[in-house]
């Protein structure tokens, strides 16, 4: 990877908003804060958030024991515009897990909710589902921001300020497709630069990329598009599972998949892979998602 200035500048912006200061400890609770993210919706962008209260949980925990599940509820939309106020309950700490509870503040209120667990390195069986052998490479694909015609200015700018070169191989969402409507995806995506060595970080930048596109296998089913009028999606909650050590700024293939959707909500489930076909996590999330109705 040879990064260009705009590429190391993105991931460096990143990078400053997973930096969080930490503050005095309030009763049993370690506080930390930190900036938001710039959005054209004017909202704090869910990966955020996560990536944000994971890495505050870390930071009560000693390196070497590391998170493999979270769990956690959005509550409320947060303002992009503002900086994010994070709370760590140290719930338990054991011989070989520990549990936390992170929730994050705006204004005085939650807009996120999370607990996630800790296990120090341990043996023990292994097995994976193993990764498609027939999915086209990264290098076969073009950048999501190279497949913008006829996207507005401002949707190409987004595309090209994330930190991440994200690559679909199908059509990417943000206009109608011609793709069939199947519930299911796969995405290519890694930072456009080199992050620090520390698997914290990693682990943080893995949650900020596991909340990126997992909605769309619920949209594609339907034939919905991002850009469509009066389309209302918002995730309700997020689970993700880490099984292996890996780096963010390396390909990782994200395969996606859409088992239900009812009653004004869709299930989303994932699995990612290194380009090497380790499987590197799993991960689930809840949206609601309205479709306007034609008068």
């Amino acid at each position: 990877m040879t990064p260009d200035a705009h590429a190391i500048s993105t991931v460096a912006q990143l990078l400053s908003v997973l930096d969080l200061d930490s503050t005095q400890a309030r009763t049993t609770e370690d506080i930390f804060t930190g900036s938001s993210h710039p959005m054209p919706s004017g909202r704090i962008y869910g990966g955020q958030v996560l990536a944000q209260s994971l890495l505050a949980a870390e930071r009560t925990l000693p390196e070497d024991r590391a998170a493999h599940s979270m769990h956690g509820y959005f509550l409320r939309p947060g303002d992009a515009s503002q900086g994010i106020t994070i709370a760590v309950d140290r719930i338990h700490d054991g011989r070989s897990f520990s549990t936390r509870r992170s929730q994050a503040y705006q204004n005085g209120v939650p807009i996120f909710s999370m607990i996630a667990s800790f296990q120090d390195a341990d043996p023990g069986v292994e097995h994976a589902v193993p990764m498609p052998d027939d999915v086209p490479g990264p290098e076969m694909l073009l950048p999501d921001e190279q497949r913008v015609e006829g996207l507005p200015a401002g949707v190409v700018r987004m595309l090209s300020d994330r930190a991440a070169d994200v690559r679909h191989i199908d059509s990417p969402l943000f206009l109608p497709s011609d793709d069939s409507r199947v519930p299911q995806q796969g995405v290519w995506m890694r930072m456009k630069a080199p992050l620090p060595d520390d698997q914290r970080i990693h682990r943080a930048a893995l949650a900020y990329l596991s909340d990126m596109t997992i909605q769309e296998s619920i949209l594609r089913a339907h034939g919905l598009f991002w850009g469509l009028p009066g389309l209302k999606v918002a995730s309700l909650d997020h689970a993700m599972w880490w099984h292996r050590p890996a780096r963010v700024d390396e390909w990782l293939l994200y395969l996606q998949e859409s088992p239900n959707s009812r009653g004004g909500r869709g299930l989303a489930q994932g699995r990612i892979y290194t380009e090497t076909g380790d499987l590197v996590a799993s991960v689930a999330q809840e949206i609601m998602v309205r479709v306007p109705t034609a008068e």
